[in-house]
């Protein structure tokens, strides 16, 4: 069973009587302006589909909108954005997007059980900005990215984009990037604010994301990576000399006590 599913759950009855589908699950809380976003068992395996609200479905403007962000998202290939397999039409449901099925939990259930961790917040300062900044190269512009499009796989913890909505953009500007950047700080911010802990300067770069000057935000990914390395490399000196100072004490009391 899908283990991101909330208790908002609906099932869907589905007239299929080729048997190819079943299990159909709305979940509410992934409702988007003009979509739907379900759960089902397609042939017995478990995928996501993203279709079009009924009032919407017979509307060739929105079909075409849905159909340009499967044409977007097929060709997209990031290990912590959830991949996107066909377009088909569902009974019962019209038009849909099927993408992979994610078996975790969403950032939003993470935080509001108070189940974050450090490892978390690690994936989040490495493979959330390295998917951000994947879309960013590739022209993609999306909606914000907020805790719950974020997911946690049950068995490695890693990061998963699921659906955040794309378009593709011949150039994409610096408010683009910016709006990127105020997202990425958003849910920084949140995390820290639910884990324990000081993290000072990854608050600070927090900070600076959601400055309310864009001019005052990091200008690129680039240099928002830059950041986070020179935190990670900072640690990671801390630690070499804390080893260093061990084991010259350690020398030290073997050749006293020789």
């Amino acid at each position: 069973m899908a283990a991101y599913i909330s208790k908002e759950e609906k099932k869907i009855p589905i007239n299929d009587p080729s048997g190819k589908w079943s299990d159909m699950t709305l979940l509410p809380e992934w409702e988007e302006e003009f979509y739907d976003v379900y759960t089902a068992k397609k042939h017995g395996k478990w995928v996501m589909l993203k279709a079009l609200k009924k009032e919407y479905a017979d509307k060739p403007e929105y079909q075409k909108m849905l159909e340009r962000e499967f044409d977007t998202r097929y060709n997209l290939a990031h290990a912590n954005i959830v991949m996107v397999n066909d377009y088909e039409l569902i009974p019962d449901i019209g038009l849909a997007i099927i993408t992979d099925d994610v078996y975790g939990y969403s950032l939003r259930r993470l935080i509001d059980e108070n189940k974050v961790t450090p490892s978390i917040l690690r994936r989040i300062e490495t493979q959330l900005v390295d998917a951000i900044d994947y879309m960013q190269e590739n022209h993609i512009i999306h909606h914000p990215i907020t805790p719950d499009k974020i997911i946690f796989t049950d068995q490695t913890e890693n990061l998963k984009l699921i659906d955040v909505g794309y378009d593709h953009k011949d150039l994409l500007t610096p408010q683009d990037t910016a709006e990127d950047i105020l997202a990425y700080g958003k849910v920084l911010t949140e995390v820290l604010n639910n884990i324990p802990g000081n993290y000072p300067r990854l608050r600070k770069i927090a900070n600076k994301c959601i400055d309310p000057d864009p001019k005052r935000r990091y200008h690129s990914f680039s240099e928002l990576y830059l950041a986070i390395e020179r935190r990670s490399s900072s640690q990671l000196y801390g630690w070499l000399i804390a080893f260093i100072c061990a084991m010259v004490g350690l020398l030290v009391w073997l050749t006293l006590g020789n």
